[in-house]
């Protein structure tokens, strides 16, 4: 008796019908009705009644159906702990991973040479880049955004500026008022987006259009004049330039992971991050 076994049995209680549970498997009827022939087999008893309409469980095919059950749960969190602690998954926004530079990895990888790490890239309509959902362990993104509940480890702290087209009659400012673009047309993230990240990147001027990566931003501002907020210093395309906004507070770049029970390979890899030096 194996766990493929078990799923098997567990479909067929489930479902009470032996076509309904191949087709939940992906597998064929008899090759799931030979799977649990041989199941009563082994145990000596019979756990299904069948018959032309359907299934019903015997009495020793419900006490199986609750114990399969909590040992196939059992197995899962075996599963996921053995995953946890072999494998990282790393959220990241836009270019923020790179940001962080080769050393960080570099020691990473001597300190656990046989951790799989799977890279998640995620577009600004989640700044959290899959943490809060629960589709990455650690991340690199920027601030602000809503952090209950996680922890944030700056790396770098960078002022923002507007992008303009390198043309526009305002480029050449050494610096801008945010009044000076009231009337120009802003991106805007897409609905649902975390306000706190909204209130800061989107800017305070009329609706433009909806972006969902840098990409689209900065070819927003290029082919429509659409005005742009973004991290001071980085390349940008030909035809833009970057022009510092006053008043607005630098966004940090970060290394975020959940607070709350983090597992072993999290808290080493916190534990990296947080004592390197920025």
């Amino acid at each position: 008796m194996d766990l493929r076994t078990l799923r098997y049995f567990v479909a067929v209680a489930d479902e009470l019908h032996f076509g309904r549970a191949a087709a939940r498997l992906h597998m064929t009827q008899p090759p799931l009705s030979r799977a649990i022939k041989q199941l009563e087999t082994d145990l000596g008893a019979v756990l299904l009644n069948r018959s032309p309409t359907g299934v019903t469980l015997t009495p020793a095919g419900a006490a199986l159906h609750d114990e399969a059950r909590a040992l196939l749960a059992q197995a899962d969190q075996v599963r996921a702990k053995v995953t946890a602690a072999t494998t990282l998954t790393i959220g990241t926004l836009a270019d923020s991973v790179e940001q962080a530079g080769s050393r960080l990895v570099a020691v990473f990888r001597e300190r656990h040479p046989g951790v799989h790490v799977r890279i998640r890239e995620t577009d600004l309509a989640d700044p959290t880049a899959g943490l809060r959902s629960g589709l990455a362990d650690v991340v690199f993104t920027r601030t602000p955004f809503g952090d209950t509940g996680m922890t944030a480890h700056i790396l770098r702290t960078d002022p923002v500026g507007v992008v303009l087209r390198a043309d526009d009659p305002l480029a050449a400012r050494a610096v801008l008022d945010p009044g000076e673009l009231a009337d120009r047309r802003w991106f805007r993230l897409p609905a649902g987006t975390d306000p706190v990240w909204c209130a800061y990147w989107a800017g305070p001027g009329r609706e433009g259009p909806v972006v969902r990566t840098v990409h689209e931003c900065m070819q927003a501002v290029l082919w429509n004049g659409t005005v742009g907020v973004a991290p001071l210093g980085h390349p940008l395309p030909d035809g833009l330039t970057a022009v510092p906004l006053r008043g607005k507070p630098p966004c940090h770049l970060v290394v975020a992971w959940q607070t709350s029970d983090p597992s072993p390979l999290v808290r080493s890899f916190a534990d990296l991050v947080t004592s390197a030096p920025r």
